[in-house]
């Protein structure tokens, strides 16, 4: 691969390819001063505005509890290095309480005012949920009364009746939240507009390569009095965001034709569903 070219104002060098995905590439690179930093390169790609809204989002943040956005240059971002510690190092090394008490405390950090006006750009909540509604419709048309109908009305009730109205993250999970020289801080936002209990939501189903966790009755009421107390909300409430969002994203491997993922996410989420009756 060619050697990438970066703006001459960022003064970085020594770029070093540390990831690449479908969306985007992901170089590390040194700073004028010799610090670490990362190069988040996008491709072109179908939801490439998700990524642009993200970048917003960690401009209006200035570091509280994200990462902090030191450049852009069209479809590239200069970002700070959050370090190489991944939350879900925690949890395999020190156990889940520890791994949610941390993604707790940096919720409340992402969570906590800002004397700036939030980006105008920023999805809302509702239009985020598209896939489940409609693979709800479709299900209803054909008279099935799946976990996918059950879940567009409880998505439906938590939007129509939100708790409040915030920027989110909208992608926070143990792969998502890093340690470093500012201690944990959030990386990789979408950007999104709508009830804090969404960004609880992802939690429940990403503990990577331990999908018995994801399902154990007992951790799911943790990670869910854990959750409520940090936003302010009921375990109830954080439960129905967590129900919605297992759907949304099924929904989504749906139309991926990824039967695998599909199933796993519809299992751990009628495991959630079931603690929920006990709230």
């Amino acid at each position: 691969m060619d050697q990438p070219i970066f703006p001459t104002r960022w003064r970085v060098s020594a770029p070093e390819l540390i990831a690449e995905t479908f969306s985007s590439r992901i170089w590390k690179v040194l700073l004028a001063d010799g610090s670490p930093a990362i190069v988040k390169a996008l491709k072109p790609f179908d939801d490439v505005e998700d990524e642009l809204r993200g970048e917003h989002y960690l401009a209006w943040r200035r570091g509280e509890g994200a990462v902090r956005l030191l450049g852009r240059d069209g479809h590239s971002m200069l970002l700070e290095y959050a370090g190489d510690k991944l939350l879900s190092d925690v949890l395999h090394r020190q156990g889940d309480d520890a791994a949610t008490g941390i993604a707790a405390e940096v919720m409340a950090r992402l969570f906590s005012p800002s004397r700036h006006p939030f980006p105008p750009d920023l999805q809302p909540l509702r239009d985020r949920f598209v896939s489940l509604f409609k693979k709800a419709r479709a299900d209803r048309d054909a008279g099935e009364n799946s976990p996918y109908v059950e879940a567009a009305d409880i998505a439906e009730r938590r939007l129509s009746n939100p708790h409040e109205i915030k920027p989110l993250h909208g992608d926070l999970h143990h792969e998502n939240i890093l340690h470093g020289p500012r201690g944990w801080l959030a990386i990789d936002p979408k950007g999104v507009l709508g009830d804090p209990g969404f960004d609880a939501a992802n939690m429940f189903f990403n503990a990577p390569g331990r999908d018995e966790l994801c399902s154990d009755p007992e951790r799911i009421a943790h990670m869910a009095e854990v959750f409520a107390g940090t936003l302010g909300q009921t375990p109830a409430a954080i439960l129905d965001h967590a129900i919605a969002w297992g759907c949304l994203s099924s929904s989504w491997h749906h139309e991926d034709k990824n039967e695998p993922d599909e199933t796993r996410e519809l299992s751990i989420t009628l495991a959630i569903r079931a603690v929920r009756r006990s709230f």
